[in-house]
């Protein structure tokens, strides 16, 4: 589901977290920061997929006589 610290590292040439995460915001590839401040990129930013969970519809109350 993530990318591992080897992967994360050949895809940005930087070992250290400070440079991945400067270049990663550089490309404009999501990620997030963990609790160590190591950047953490799914794999799905970086084949192209799309994440995100679809949103539940949201419920909507019918009004009595609207049309």
């Amino acid at each position: 589901m993530f990318l591992e610290d080897d992967e994360l590292a050949k895809l940005t040439g930087y070992k250290f977290k400070s440079k991945q995460i400067e270049w990663l915001r550089a490309a404009a590839i999501p990620f997030r920061v963990n609790a160590t401040g190591h950047p953490v990129v799914t794999r799905g930013a970086i084949e192209g997929r799309k994440e995100e969970p679809a949103q539940p519809q949201r419920w909507v109350p019918r009004v009595i006589g609207a049309h």
